[in-house]
This record gives C-alpha cells, sequence and structure tokens, in this order.
C-alpha cells in the first residue's frame, strides 16, 4: 500500500545543513591536500608510515579526521534528511549541532594528539544520536499513518 509523504516548507533548511556539511568535507579534504604537501606524503598513499617519515603521526592525524567524518557521512545525511520529514526544524538544527561539532573534531585530531577531536568534537555523537530519535519518530508516524 503506497503513502504519500508531504515535504513541509521547513524541509529547505534540512537540505541547506547537507549543503553546509558537504563545504566542510570539501574543506577537510583541502586540509588533506595540505597536509600531504607539508608532511611530503605522495598518492596514492593513503597514510604515513612511521619509519619512513618522521611527521607521519601529524599528516595521519589530519587523514584520519577526513577519513572518519567520511565514513560517518551515509549515516548522518539518511538520519538527517529521514528526520527531516517529521522533524525538519529539529533535524535542521541537530544538523547545524553536528557539523559544527565535526569542524572542530577535525581541528582537535588534526593538532596530533587523537584525545583533542573529543573535547568539543564529541557533540557530534549527541546530535547524531538526536537525528536517529527523529528518524525512528519520522518511521513511527509513517506507520501510525497507515494504521489509522
Amino acid at each position: 500500500m503506497a503513502v504519500s509523504v508531504e515535504i513541509p516548507r521547513e524541509y529547505g533548511y534540512v537540505v541547506l545543513v547537507v549543503v553546509l556539511y558537504t563545504f566542510l568535507n570539501l574543506w577537510m579534504g583541502f586540509q588533506v591536500g595540505k597536509a600531504r604537501k607539508k608532511y611530503k606524503v605522495s598518492y596514492p598513499n593513503l597514510y604515513a608510515i612511521e619509519s619512513e617519515n618522521k611527521d607521519a603521526k601529524l599528516f595521519n592525524c589530519v587523514q584520519r579526521g577526513h577519513q572518519n567524518s567520511l565514513e560517518a557521512m551515509p549515516v548522518f545525511f539518511v538520519t538527517l534528511l529521514v528526520g527531516g520529514f517529521q522533524h525538519p526544524i529539529i533535524s535542521a538544527g541537530l544538523g547545524v549541532l553536528y557539523t559544527v561539532a565535526r569542524f572542530f573534531y577535525f581541528k582537535g585530531y588534526s593538532t596530533g594528539v587523537p584525545d583533542n577531536r573529543l573535547k568539543i568534537g564529541g557533540f557530534n555523537f549527541l546530535a547524531l544520536f538526536g537525528l536517529i530519535i527523529c528518524t525512528a519518530s519520522s518511521g513511527i508516524h509513517l506507520l501510525i499513518r497507515e494504521v489509522l
């Protein structure tokens, strides 16, 4: 049985958060490119080898900060976009929190001290948890509409 989904006008905020995070992701990619030049890590090497490069840890922390953000991006996008159907303002707000926290996560990781990623960056987990709740609520709402 088909279910029609009405997209609220405020869903535009959700879409803008996707664009904001996309720009953050591009910026992080540029930072990795700059770190490649600075620490002399050539392509196609994903990470520097400590026995061959005295700055391997510094480069690897920059690379890992971006890589971790890429790994989490599909879950973030799905929960943001699906949760935004039912809760566009809350989802957009949580999406902004997630994006800002991911910026600090990356900046902290890039210091070469991995624990620095969690000082402010750890709030990304709170935002993601909120988005998971919004997504679950959207699913429940669709099921209830179908039953009624």
